[in-house]
């Protein structure tokens, strides 16, 4: 119990530091400080650090330190038990030692690294429901005089406000999370919808499902377009983070001067335009699952920063030396050949066998074409719905034209060409100029590969007759007229090759 004479000036800090817990725990750090930087004047302090425990490794970190070495001693970590902070964070007990060099709990390896001279400490427990999460050490009393009870009695009250701050901290970062994954869903819009019955994506895919029940990082290789990001949130969605957020990093559209900040977070101050701290994306991803995509575009600086992130999953924010953790899964996505980066120095070879651990390869779409008819009905459902058109399908013409070109863009290219068909199209089913790819497909040798000469024939015959009909507003005698041959043999050859009429009038 404290003193009844209780001094007037710590008990009004104490007053002063519990308003501030009641009214403002939104940057945790500063709280924390203030309330260390008040113990220490009051207990007249050379030195302090406020460590917290890690329940997963048992490793007492130094979150805030302060004195002439403060910088210094923040680099290093106890494990429970080691030391006087690690002895009082595993009995859960508070403890002066005046004389370190008589203990052998006390460990010198810090004070020698760093070159201080520790006399004595003065260490509490901080306890949330009667569990030490952290302690809090004072170092030798400025005026050389000894530790004394008093001196652990409010040491003790401070300890308690710190662990009180560090509940409201943590349940406000936990409502900010849930915003912030919240607003990430919204943001960044719901999963995808994955469509395809190919051997090649289901192979693809059963691959992506044994990796989901692991936690080891990802990197899916494949063409733009290919569904590499859709591959991710399969992952993600068959693992036990499915519960958590899944945040996705497009590194090619990060200016590099913002990727790592982006990635990482900075703190107020560490750059012109830092007016406030900042949380990252690996930050925002804790519990769940980060999606790198294109990771061959991150610049050197940050990869040796990214590898750090995967080996010990600590990292620094932007303008600060603080260690901070993040329990996160890595999927990374590259379109890129990275064994060639690797040789030509732009981009490190330890990271890609970190993030190769299970490689998938998303197959392009002209390897699986049989998935292109489902896959344009469903993006024809989709916007058909989206833009409240009534097209119930695509002409005999169209799909064939959708079957033979090779999409060099991927699906990517199939759903905009689509989204643009349905935004053009005036009829109940799409027709071949909706699709605007008419002119590629006749142009493009791939139309024809497989095909006997006779069928390329007729296949030619059937673009160059239709395209001239369409021209002509579906008129037969001037379309007759243009192709330089007789109506009788025009309207032969629209039987012979099967072209579909819009218009029954007698003219088309």
């Amino acid at each position: 119990m404290l003193s009844q004479n209780i001094d007037a000036g710590k008990f009004e800090t104490l007053i002063e530091i519990n308003t501030l817990i009641n009214s403002d725990y939104s940057d945790p750090k500063a709280l924390l400080t203030r309330i260390l930087e008040s113990a220490t004047r009051l207990t007249a302090g050379e030195a302090s650090s406020l460590l917290l425990l890690n329940s997963e490794n048992n490793k007492l970190y130094f979150e805030i330190s302060l004195g002439s070495k403060g910088p210094d001693v923040q680099q290093f970590s106890l494990n429970l038990g080691e030391g006087i902070a690690g002895w009082v964070a595993q009995n859960n007990r508070s403890l002066i030692v005046n004389d370190v060099e008589k203990d052998k709990r006390f460990f010198a390896d810090i004070s020698e690294q760093i070159g201080f001279s520790t006399k004595s400490i003065l260490a509490v427990p901080m306890r949330i429901k009667e569990q030490c999460v952290g302690v809090i050490e004072i170092i030798n009393k400025t005026d050389g005089a000894l530790f004394e009870q008093e001196d652990l009695e409010w040491l003790e009250v401070f300890a308690n406000q710190a662990a009180l701050a560090i509940v409201n901290a943590r349940s406000f970062q936990k409502v900010q999370n849930e915003v912030s994954f919240l607003r990430g869903q919204i943001d960044e819009r719901q999963y995808s919808t994955f469509v395809g019955r190919s051997e090649a994506i289901r192979s693809c895919l059963s691959i992506a499902h044994k990796a989901a029940v692991t936690d080891s990082s990802v990197l899916i290789t494949g063409e733009s377009g290919a569904g590499k990001e859709l591959v991710a949130e399969q992952i993600h969605m068959n693992s036990h983070r499915r519960g958590g957020p899944f945040i996705r990093v497009n590194c090619a559209a990060l200016p590099e001067s913002l990727i790592e900040s982006e990635l990482f977070g900075h703190v107020k101050g560490a750059f012109t335009d830092a007016a406030q701290d900042r949380r990252g994306r690996f930050e925002l991803a804790d519990g769940g699952t980060i999606f790198l995509d294109e990771i061959g575009e991150v610049p050197l600086n940050v990869q040796a920063k990214l590898l750090r992130v995967i080996q010990s999953r600590v990292f620094e924010r932007v303008g600060s030396s603080e260690p901070m953790s993040s329990d996160v899964r890595i999927i990374a996505a590259t379109n890129r050949n990275l064994a060639k980066s690797i040789e030509n120095n732009s981009f490190r070879r330890d990271l890609y066998y970190r993030l190769n651990v299970l490689p998938i390869t998303v197959p392009a779409l002209r390897e699986r074409q049989e998935d292109v008819p489902l896959l344009a009905e469903h993006f024809l459902k989709l916007y058909s719905a989206e833009m409240n058109k009534k097209i119930t399908g695509f002409s005999s013409e169209a799909m064939e034209i959708l079957m033979r070109y090779e999409w060099p863009g991927n699906v990517r290219e199939l759903q905009n060409v689509i989204e643009r068909a349905v935004v053009l199209a005036g009829n109940e089913k799409l027709q071949a100029d909706d699709l605007m790819l008419m002119q590629d497909a006749t142009e493009s040798s791939s139309i024809y590969q497989g095909r006997t000469l006779k069928e390329a024939i007729n296949l030619f015959k059937r673009h160059f007759v239709t395209d001239t009909l369409k021209k002509n507003g579906g008129v037969q005698k001037h379309a007759a007229r243009e192709l330089g041959i007789q109506r009788t043999y025009l309207s032969r050859l629209i039987k012979e090759l099967n072209i579909s009429l819009t218009n029954e009038n007698e003219e088309y």
